[in-house]
């Protein structure tokens, strides 16, 4: 079994209900298990495409899956609720990015982990702060990290909560 961390996010439809449903197909895989889910933020889009605010949030997972499995599985559930990849960093039903997978080291076409953007989002780091069992990522807190992003007041608790 493996420990892996998920970024969940979603500004297009019923957000909140888009990340339940995310969870709940997660939980329905016989080779996935979600352990904890990060407090639910909002956030402020990401890049220069202009739209809505997103919902974002991290789970931590215990999977049998291979990283490149993971990756399918994570795709096929955004598929299922609606996501369409039109314009790269534009708005989207759901969005699951794998972060982090035990110590695993991946370098492929379709996947990097650690999650190559990571460390520079604030959307990221917090809610992961909120699931990961230690403060400490790569000899830095969670705090420093998410301090040299620059954009944590990009980055709110929602009012609703999961």
């Amino acid at each position: 079994m493996r420990i892996a961390y998920l970024a969940l996010g979603s500004n297009l439809g019923d957000r909140l209900e888009t990340l339940h449903k995310a969870v709940e197909l997660l939980n329905q895989e016989k080779d996935i298990q979600v352990l904890k889910k990060s407090k639910l933020y909002e956030t402020l889009p990401y890049g220069d495409v202009p739209q809505e605010n997103y919902y974002n949030a991290v789970i931590q997972i215990k999977t049998t899956c291979e990283p490149i499995q993971l990756l399918e599985k994570t795709q096929a559930i955004e598929k299922i609720l609606g996501r369409e990849r039109l314009i790269h960093w534009g708005p989207r039903t759901l969005d699951i990015d794998i972060l982090l997978m035990d110590d695993k080291k991946v370098t492929t076409e379709r996947l990097v982990v650690p999650h190559q953007e990571m460390l520079k989002r604030s959307f990221v780091l917090i809610p992961l702060k909120d699931v990961y069992p230690e403060n400490v990522f790569c000899g830095k807190s969670f705090d420093e990290w998410i301090e040299a992003t620059g954009n944590q007041s990009e980055v709110w608790i929602s009012k609703e909560s999961w």
